[in-house]
């Protein structure tokens, strides 16, 4: 026997003596405190890892050590080592406990690149389980996917995606974890919730484990919520310096100065945080001295843990050492006036549910808000003073269009323009006509300058009409009018980049298509609708000869968001049959969002002087036009 041969002989012999020995009595901190080391590069602070420098990760990890802990859920904001937590698991695991784990990201891409760019620097970095894992071997076609899946003594990691309804259900394991809960598949195929079918892959294990973690989205339509309130609903509480007594630093609670500067005709903040107003004494106290003060985790109700063996945290965040409280307000200040990026404030800085509001206004309150616009005048103000670029949202239903021209200025405040309805089907030479003449002519403010619409969005039709509509909107693409599809999917995202797509399915005839996620358009037109003093998001509507009239308001008001079961969806009022008002208000916000113009340079342009037409010599090139030029008479 070689040399080669013998080291290799003892490597199987250390292998197989380890699987009898022991494990060391640690719990998941005190491992990762001994043996964890964070890569370079990918870590804010590579090295050793400290629990100490995360005190608010200790509990958690010690429950997953904890016989009597069925499962963890961990609800926490970006950036606070959610994704450490779930990879100190991984490797005591592997080490410690060894099983088979299913680790379910919302997508198998999620998967992949958590797989490389996390745990692999992770075990590369990491002495003690380095040489235990291996690349599940596997040939052919699925060579690509070993990166999903990797192998040690005594178990298997196996990463997946929510939307797969095999890789969920295939084999029993012992260990779950599933990361970012809230962007999950609503079903895995139609197999149903990805987290109940991964839950039923542990049954026949009597020492199974759960860990479950997310950034919270919406109230009452997350999951992340519902396991949340299953466990003992614990919060990360703080000693006010002052009196002592715990409480939870929140938003509500920063004492702080903001002020607005524009620098290169952007809009700025300038944030002085002076510290943390405490609940209980009132006093204010410094943020590093809060920092630096002790921290607890408190429970709502630890009876959970004999009722239901789970554990539940919601970390806010103010707690991460890595984030100055500077930071998040100034970050709150750019987003206060647009409610979609508001949302994402809510969620991702501050760690909190965003909450949905469906108490909007009743169609007679907006109609009584109808201003005077000018009777010589097409559109409200001064130049520069109310709408700085139009565009228009047109719903085609089989016999009539419906249509909208909407002016937008500063922060998404918006005026109606005109509203009515164009009879005849949506292959009709006429309705087409009509419409191109709506959307080219300009569109006066009482000086005469004019605007022009600058986007057309048309819906695509129900599927009878698909292709005709296409076909028009590509003979109109030199003029912006682009067909769009509405998807009513949960968490789609509003705007995505256009597709082009075959025309009745010939290949080399192809049109622009947009694919809007609606539902996220409709909650922002419902917080726009709350909005009641003329400013950011705001909606001004003329009066009822420019089709503002009570059959428009109970269209733009026909649908309101509700929960069932996990899942917020849009359903049609009572009463309040048509909801093409609402769909073209959509449209015409998608088709501004697309643009996304720069409001400031559209306002220069709009107080200037209009440019008087020369005489252009023949001997010297003529300026080109720019874009905005094609908008402003």
């Amino acid at each position: 026997m070689n040399s080669r041969e013998k080291r290799h002989l003892a490597d199987l012999y250390n292998e197989a003596v380890s699987l009898w020995l022991p494990p060391e009595d640690l719990s998941v901190d005190q491992w990762a405190d001994k043996y964890r080391r964070l890569a370079g590069g990918l870590s804010a602070e590579a090295g050793q890892w400290r629990t100490d420098r995360t005190p608010y990760m200790r509990e958690p990890m010690r429950a997953f050590s904890d016989p009597n802990i069925e499962e963890i859920v961990f609800v926490a904001p970006s950036q606070v080592g959610k994704s450490e937590l779930e990879l100190n698991i991984i490797a005591y695991i592997i080490d410690q406990d060894p099983g088979t784990i299913l680790y379910v990201q919302p997508r198998k891409e999620d998967a992949m690149s958590f797989s490389r760019l996390r745990v692999a620097p992770m075990l590369k970095a990491c002495d003690k389980i380095r040489d235990k894992v291996r690349d599940v071997e596997k040939k052919g076609r699925g060579a690509t996917s070993t990166v999903l899946q990797k192998s040690f003594p005594g178990g298997m990691l196996t990463l997946v995606g929510s939307n797969s309804a095999s890789d969920l259900s295939s084999q029993p394991v012992r260990y779950v974890i599933g990361d970012e809960l809230d962007r999950f598949a609503i079903s895995a195929g139609r197999d149903g919730d990805p987290w109940e079918l991964a839950k039923r892959r542990q049954n026949t294990f009597y020492n199974r484990k759960r860990v479950a973690v997310s950034t919270p989205t919406i109230k009452g339509a997350s999951q992340i919520e519902f396991l949340y309130t299953q466990g003992t609903r614990e919060r990360w509480k703080t000693r006010c310096p002052r009196c002592g007594e715990y409480h939870e630093v929140r938003f509500d609670d920063i004492q702080f100065k903001a002020k607005p500067k524009r620098i290169a005709g952007k809009e700025s903040w300038y944030v002085d945080v002076t510290g943390w107003k405490c609940p209980g004494c009132g006093e204010v106290s410094e943020e590093q001295e809060v920092k630096k003060s002790d921290s607890r985790w408190e429970a709502e109700n630890p009876d959970a843990i004999r009722n239901n063996r789970c554990r539940s945290f919601w970390l806010g965040g103010f707690a991460s050492p890595w984030r100055p409280w500077k930071d998040i307000i100034q970050n709150f200040c750019k987003a206060k006036k647009d409610p979609e990026r508001l949302k994402v404030w809510k969620n991702t800085d501050v760690g909190d549910l965003w909450e949905e509001r469906n108490t909007v206004a009743d169609e007679t309150e907006l109609l009584k808000r109808a201003e005077k616009y000018p009777e010589n005048a097409d559109l409200p103000g001064e130049p520069g003073c109310g709408p700085l670029i139009l565009t228009c949202g047109v719903d085609f239903q089989h016999k009539y269009a419906q249509y909208e021209i909407v002016g937008w200025g500063h922060y998404y405040e918006s005026w109606g323009v005109q509203s009515g309805y164009i009879p005849g089907s949506p292959d009709s030479d006429d309705v087409w006509k009509q419409l191109d003449s709506l959307i080219s002519r300009p569109y006066k403010f009482a000086n005469g300058r004019a605007l022009r619409v600058v986007m057309t969005f048309a819906d695509s039709g129900d599927g009878k009409f698909t292709n005709e509509i296409a076909r028009r909107c590509k003979e109109r693409q030199k003029a912006n009018v682009f067909a769009v599809k509405g998807w009513g999917t949960h968490g789609r995202p509003f705007i995505t980049p256009p597709n082009r797509v075959p025309i009745a399915g010939n290949k080399n005839n192809t049109y622009i298509l947009y694919n809007l996620g609606v539902n996220a358009g409709k909650s922002a037109i419902m917080s726009a609708v709350q909005v009641q003093e003329p400013g950011p998001n705001y909606m001004h509507f003329p009066d009822e000869s420019r089709g503002y009239d009570m059959t428009y308001f109970t269209g733009l008001l026909s649908e309101v968001e509700v929960v069932e079961g996990n899942v917020m969806k849009w359903v049609k009022l009572p009463g309040h049959e048509r909801n093409e008002a609402l769909d073209c208000r959509n449209y015409a916000r998608a088709a501004v969002k697309v643009i996304n113009p720069d409001f400031d340079a559209w306002e220069r342009a709009l107080r200037a002087a209009p440019t008087k037409t020369v005489k252009v010599s023949t001997q010297r090139r003529p300026r080109r036009s720019s874009f905005k030029d094609k908008f402003f008479d």
